[in-house]
């Protein structure tokens, strides 16, 4: 009989198939290269400490750890600290463990299920029902009316579903695809987490050096003060020059708690970014440093690439692999269940007894079931599936736009910052001239006073500016690196 059985389970087993869809990767029209917006090559600002700045960066490609281009030790430290410590990224860890026990959950069910069981009952038959001096007690008989006796029963239920349909394997296939799209949300997450720390790390340089450049526009335009103070006291000038001079000393002054502000809240978000109190990073990050200079060159690749690079696109289309398996696991439902089921136990009423070969009780059989009615709801669940699975193909081709766009988008910011910072820095060297022959065309009584205030004016105005571009450009640096997938160390991407 158990040779029977098993030959039966075993020509079911043969016989079975996968019903549902087989997935196929979706087909996606892409550009064969992005806009006509060259990458340009960084240059050190005017507003730079030359010290510290050279004047181009060698040729250093962009590795899979984009930030390290930046060739600044605060930023990698930074960095490698917050995929250390964040905690928006534990997050995103648990969800991948979740995913992954999840799978071990959907393939249990191609396993047999055992499970042990054991009772004790007493039981006394009632003495007002003659039933040929038999009274019916649990798992027996009990001779006599009104007769007490005990019932020892221990063993084990085991059941198996023969996947002859392949709802199981469908169910697995999508648990598969679920880690896959959690782990590619671990990366989405660990990309704009670094993406931030370093955007973060570019304005709080720049408000550091827009604090730096306020500071000395008040150390020069004091002495301006000072000289027309001189002036005014000489009979040289009148006391109308010297309101004026004190107006601009002290609005360029005004602009400084602003700015300082600017600095403590980067540092502020920055802290947080790392897991820390708000404040911790003060002692660390409170000394001015300059601007990095974005990589001389982003390598940009083809918009093909971004299939493979980004993890929002990966995400997208795992979600729509398992949403394409989940369509085979709602169609098995339509097809007959096959089980094996089986007993085997002892049954005693005596303890004494119960271990016997003489009490052990067994059953062993195939069945199945066939759905004839339901109102609809298994077909009605399918289409649903199906449903499902032509929200994840829109979700997942409007992904695919989405980056093209966010590519091309920050492509053109990128480059046009970099046209605006060349004009600004023009403007800055024009300016310093026009502050030096305005002071000089004053001193010798050439000029009024006004002129060389609004020379002075200008300069601090576009030095600010350049500061604010400097930062600008570094910061769409960091955007496009983003945008075209950024990089990651794998082994902080997989949690075991």
């Amino acid at each position: 009989m158990n040779r029977s059985i098993a030959t039966l389970a075993g020509a079911v087993l043969l016989a079975g198939c996968t019903v549902g869809p087989n997935y196929k990767e979706p087909q996606t029209r892409l550009p064969d290269d992005y806009g006509n917006y060259a990458t340009p090559v960084a240059k050190a600002s005017a507003t730079q400490p030359a010290a510290t700045q050279p004047a181009t960066l060698p040729a250093v490609p962009v590795t899979n750890a984009w930030w390290n281009s930046f060739n600044d030790p605060a930023l990698d430290r930074l960095i490698e600290e917050a995929a250390a410590q964040s905690l928006p990224l534990r997050a995103a860890a648990a969800r991948v463990v979740q995913a992954r026990a999840l799978r071990g959950v959907a393939a249990s069910a191609w396993w047999p299920t055992v499970d042990g069981s054991g009772s004790y009952t007493r039981a006394k038959g009632s003495k007002t029902v003659n039933r040929g001096g038999i009274s019916v007690g649990p798992g027996g008989t009990i001779s006599g009316i009104g007769a007490e006796t005990d019932f020892w029963q221990a063993g084990f239920d085991a059941s198996w579903e023969i996947d002859v349909f392949g709802g199981i394997r469908r169910s697995v296939e999508a648990a598969t695809a679920d880690i896959e799209a959690t782990i590619a949300d671990r990366n989405d997450v660990l990309l704009t987490l670094l993406g931030d720390v370093a955007r973060n790390y570019m304005e709080l340089r720049g408000a550091q050096r827009e604090v730096a450049i306020a500071q000395e526009n008040v150390v020069a335009q004091r002495q301006t003060l000072e000289l027309t103070r001189a002036k005014l006291n000489a009979g040289l000038t009148s006391d109308l020059d010297v309101a004026r001079s004190e107006a601009q000393v002290t609005a360029t002054e005004s602009t400084i708690p602003r700015l300082q502000a600017a600095v403590a809240q980067s540092i502020h978000q920055l802290s947080i970014l790392l897991a820390k109190a708000p404040n911790e990073l003060e002692g660390q990050l409170g000394q001015p440093r300059p601007i990095p200079l974005p990589p001389p060159q982003v390598p940009m690749g083809l918009p093909r690439d971004l299939l493979r690079r980004r993890p929002d696109i990966r995400r997208a289309e795992r979600n729509l692999a398992a949403a394409t398996a989940r369509v085979g696991v709602a169609t098995a439902q339509l097809y007959p269940r096959f089980t094996l089921s089986g007993q085997l136990g002892q049954q005693s009423s005596k303890f004494t007894n119960l271990f016997d070969s003489a009490s052990t009780f067994w059953s062993l059989g195939p069945g199945f079931t066939v759905p004839i009615f339901n109102a609809g709801e298994i077909r009605s669940n399918i289409a649903a599936e199906k449903a499902v699975v032509d929200e994840a193909l829109a979700n997942y081709q409007q992904t695919v736009l989405n980056s093209l766009a966010e590519v091309e988008d920050a492509l053109v910011n990128y480059q046009k910052e970099f046209v605006r910072r060349e004009s600004l820095a023009a403007s800055v060297a024009a300016n310093q001239r026009a502050v030096s022959l305005s002071q000089q065309l004053y001193q010798r009584g050439l000029t009024n006073f006004l002129d060389v205030l609004d020379s002075q004016r200008a300069l601090f105005t576009s030095q600010d500016a350049l500061a604010q571009s400097d930062t600008q450009v570094s910061a769409n640096a960091v955007a496009l690196l983003k945008a075209l997938g950024g990089g990651w160390d794998e082994k902080s991407v997989n949690p075991q």
